[in-house]
């Protein structure tokens, strides 16, 4: 399996060198040559499979630079019930990391993806990213320095994956002020030597847009072995497509039955990753792409224009991890809807790039998209978010985090189109958002019995501009 960039100016490449590098050398995003299908008899193989051994099944058909029993053994270490903490939700069968639980039996449940180190469902592609890292580095004798970008959960989660490895250097660009107290408090805290945070003066995607710049500098990237967790990585998409299978094996019974997926998306990686099992032939029928307030994403799926905003349109809102108008992994899914025509992505980036939109409507292109990969959309609102919170804590005794009760309104909204179940994917626990839950519900979320007082410990940050050169200074000093 080799692995190609959607700007089609790279060198195609095993999975272990795009593993290390992030953006490919020509600005583009990696993926596979082509997507390997499954068949009736895999799924009828795999339904009954622990989330472990799923995993190394969908796994290993993209890795072939790794030796199975390697692979098997960094699969096992890192999805056991330890490092997924269960936590109950009604109906919930406590021996899964990823439970399903019905909300309506047979109609609409909640897909639970948040039972990791840092609550949310990052964790789920980080914590196996983190010692897949830890294994090539060793048999390569290298070090590497990861730069990444996040609004809030990419950046907790891999750190905590990453934090105390010898040859890892996690360097994390974030929103100044722009978190929950809950965020801030489960990076800052933290005090490993190989960890550093730094806090942005800006939005998410002003820190991205830095990420991408130092990235795309190949002479300072090669010379300080810059790295990538951020979904611009491909094995994060890659680890993702595992508990799509999962749900679906979990809501169905026959390989028969379809199912439609409802994610609450920011920068597109989620539901990428959901793109991608529909394509390697998941019965998934409707992907449905959930907003907040920031809808660039809705606003593509219903005109055919994506249009970025910029920095100072870009909403603060209480699904702060969604607060996103440049989404990287958009690319992936464009330049399968475009046919693969990496000249094509190339020109439509040059416009994004420059701080422009392009428009698709009207194109065989864009009917493409729901006809044929079968993304439909909607968004939601502050006042969608709480009112939701609330239903679904009083009808179903559940609490979910803000970003989830995003995906709910959305699905909800656009129940009556759809002709199948809908699953909708959990992304956080609700104690990552207190103040919008104290706000909702009028209680504080409960919280695991090891994170109490996270809030109260002293936490560490250094504030920077979002500045290309700001951060090739600062890292030149540490590396």
């Amino acid at each position: 399996m080799r692995y190609v960039s959607t700007r089609g100016a790279s060198p195609a490449l095993p999975f272990c060198d795009i593993l290390l590098g992030g953006l490919a050398p020509d600005g583009g995003l990696y993926l596979p040559e082509t997507y390997p299908r499954v068949s009736p008899a895999d799924l009828t193989a795999w339904r009954t499979l622990s989330y472990a051994d799923l995993a190394f099944e969908i796994l290993s058909r993209f890795i072939d630079d790794i030796p199975p029993a390697d692979l098997k053994a960094l699969i096992d270490t890192t999805y056991t019930a330890e490092t997924y903490r269960f936590v109950a939700h009604p109906g919930e069968a406590a021996t899964d990391i990823t439970p399903l639980y019905w909300l309506e039996p047979g109609k609409f449940a909640l897909l639970s993806l948040s039972n990791g180190p840092t609550l949310a469902f990052k964790d789920m592609a980080m914590q196996w990213l983190g010692n897949l890292f830890e294994y090539v580095l060793e048999a390569r004798d290298e070090q590497l320095n990861i730069l990444g970008a996040t609004s809030g959960d990419t950046g907790s989660a891999a750190e905590y994956a990453m934090r105390g490895k010898a040859r890892v250097k996690v360097f994390m660009l974030s929103p100044h002020g722009r978190m929950s107290a809950f965020q801030r408090a489960q990076m800052y805290s933290l005090t490993d030597a190989n960890i550093f945070n730094l806090a942005v003066t800006g939005m998410f995607d002003d820190a991205q847009d830095v990420v991408k710049a130092v990235s795309n500098d190949a002479v300072f990237k090669a010379r300080h072995r810059i790295g990538a967790v951020n979904s611009i990585n491909w094995a994060r998409v890659l680890a993702q497509i595992v508990y799509y299978f999962k749900g679906y094996f979990a809501a169905t019974r026959t390989n028969d039955e379809a199912l439609s997926f409802c994610v609450p998306s920011g920068n597109f990686g989620n539901i990428c990753a959901g793109h991608i099992a529909r394509q390697m032939g998941l019965p998934i029928d409707r992907l449905i792409l959930a907003t907040n307030e920031n809808d660039v994403l809705d606003e593509f799926f219903k005109t055919g224009i994506y249009r970025p905003r910029k920095t100072a349109e870009t909403r603060v809102t209480s699904s702060p991890s969604m607060d996103i108008s440049k989404a990287s992994n958009f690319e992936r899914f464009i330049f399968d809807l475009v046919g693969r025509d990496a000249e094509k992505v190339r020109a439509l980036w040059a416009e994004v790039d420059k701080g422009g939109a392009f428009d698709l409507s009207g194109t065989p292109e864009f009917a493409r998209c729901a006809a044929e990969f079968g993304f439909i959309s909607g968004s939601s609102t502050h006042a969608d978010r709480i009112a939701t919170l609330r239903a679904v804590r009083e009808r179903h005794g559940v609490t979910i985090d803000p970003h989830t009760a995003d995906g709910v309104k959305v699905a909800e909204s656009l129940r009556e189109t759809l002709k199948t179940p809908v699953v909708v994917l959990e992304t956080a626990q609700a104690v990552k958002f207190a103040d919008t839950l104290r706000e909702a519900l009028g209680m504080e979320p409960e919280r695991p019995a090891e994170l109490a007082g996270l809030e109260d410990l002293p936490q560490r940050s250094e504030i920077i501009a979002p500045s290309a050169e700001a951060i090739k200074a600062y890292l030149s000093a540490r590396i």
